[in-house]
């Protein structure tokens, strides 16, 4: 069984929910990046999801966009996100980590190489967020060959037929953009994402995540109720970029706002 599996059906057996906290690896240092995963996790963080910096985030807001530019302007490369998840398994190996990125580095690094090295390092899952279902057959069989899942995005304009297809071929859980735009763009209107949840569990059996939009344990709190887990991502790199040379004030209120989620999303309805 995999670690996101195995972290799932924990929580669904203890009535619990993901909290899963996506930065980009290398902002605002390489050096921070490992002792934040573990700040994270300490602070309640059920899986993370972990951002290989791109010169091109399409998907993503400025927020984000600033974030990789700072991770490369240090230098940092696929290969040194890779030695980061290694870094971060030898103190734990129960916190399943998601690569979230594009598909650029990983086909210059080649596919089998990069699943090889990913399974040595300890990676669970690859978030490639402009790898389409209907391209990627004989990727995800170089995937699932190292023991990765698939992860796939939903948007609220995804047809029937195409989340049909999705699922077949992603493993793990799905993410759904709970807004339209990129991410940042805005806030969560938990009504219409509670219907869209509820509809997109018609069509699959893999536990649904829901993300764009959560800036505060609020939020957190109300999706949680419908979804299986909740992803926060440009509320924490907002934290860093506002104090990129103060490693322990990051680490403190990163801590901080997702203790708080994790508290508000246990919380007794």
């Amino acid at each position: 069984m995999s670690r996101i599996q195995h972290c799932f059906e924990q929580l669904q057996a203890a009535g619990g929910k993901a909290l899963i906290p996506y930065v980009t690896a290398g902002d605002p240092n390489r050096e921070l990046t490992v002792p934040l995963m573990h700040r994270m996790v300490a602070a309640g963080a059920s899986l993370i999801e972990l951002g290989v910096p791109f010169s091109d985030p399409m998907a993503d807001g400025p927020v984000i966009q600033l974030a990789c530019e700072r991770a490369l302007a240090h230098g940092t490369s696929l290969g040194d996100v890779l030695d980061m998840v290694a870094a971060f398994r030898r103190e734990d190996q129960q916190t399943p980590v998601v690569l979230m990125g594009y598909l650029n580095p990983v086909e210059i690094m080649g596919y089998e190489p990069f699943a090889r090295r990913a399974q040595a390092a300890g990676v669970d899952g690859v978030l490639i967020v402009d790898l389409p279902p209907e391209e990627c057959d004989g990727v995800a069989d170089v995937f699932r060959a190292h023991g990765l899942d698939l992860i796939f995005l939903l948007a609220p304009t995804t047809t029937d037929a195409r989340m049909r297809k999705i699922a077949e071929v992603g493993s793990g859980y799905l993410y759904y953009v709970s807004l339209k735009g990129v991410t940042g763009a805005g806030n969560i209107d938990s009504t219409a994402v509670a219907a869209r949840v509820r509809h997109i569990r018609t069509l699959t059996d893999l536990p649904l995540g829901v993300g764009f939009g959560i800036k505060n344990a609020g939020a957190a709190a109300s999706v949680s109720r419908v979804a299986d887990a909740v992803v926060v991502g440009s509320a924490l790199i907002n934290l860093i970029a506002a104090h990129p040379s103060e490693s322990e004030r990051i680490l403190d209120q990163v801590g901080t706002l997702l203790a708080e989620m994790r508290t508000a999303m246990d919380a007794p309805v």
